[in-house]
């Protein structure tokens, strides 16, 4: 199990050691990759409309539109309305909007998604909310955003 949320970004990737059996899975907002990431602190509040490269990290409060090419992370305890285009999406807070990724949303145990979602593959783990519509279309490029070109 600890390989596992390791390969996803969940756990530390400097611990080797399996966890125990009776100890709670450690779910947490994976942090963006260095070098990339940008990011709204728990004490912070934006709104407007936010683009660009890499990715972006929301602890605070956030109200609009994101459009990135990396992934976003909605931290436990952030409140997002926005409507949100990114290469994939983890949320981890409460966020009102429409979702598309790419690749995958994730939502973490205390995440709650009101709003519809279009990805190439979504996961919920159990405590999470989900309210509105999910459209999951592996390997469509409409799942990122974009539509095919003739």
């Amino acid at each position: 199990m600890g390989r596992f949320l390791r390969y996803l970004g969940l756990a530390p990737a400097d611990d080797d050691a399996e966890p125990l059996d009776d100890a709670p899975p450690a779910w947490h907002a994976p942090a963006p990759r260095s070098g990339e990431a940008s990011g709204l602190g728990p004490r912070q509040s934006f709104r407007g409309e936010l683009s660009g490269e890499g990715d972006f990290q929301i602890a605070g409060r956030f109200e609009g539109e994101i459009n990135v090419t990396g992934r976003v992370v909605v931290t436990e305890g952030a409140q997002v309305d926005a409507n949100i285009t990114a290469l994939g999406i983890v949320i981890g807070g409460t966020v009102r909007g429409n979702l598309s990724a790419a690749t995958r949303v994730e939502i973490l145990p205390t995440g709650a998604l009101t709003g519809s979602l279009k990805t190439g593959s979504f996961m919920a783990a159990d405590g999470a909310s989900v309210k509105g519509e999910v459209w999951v279309e592996p390997g469509s490029p409409r799942a990122a955003g974009t539509e095919p070109r003739g």
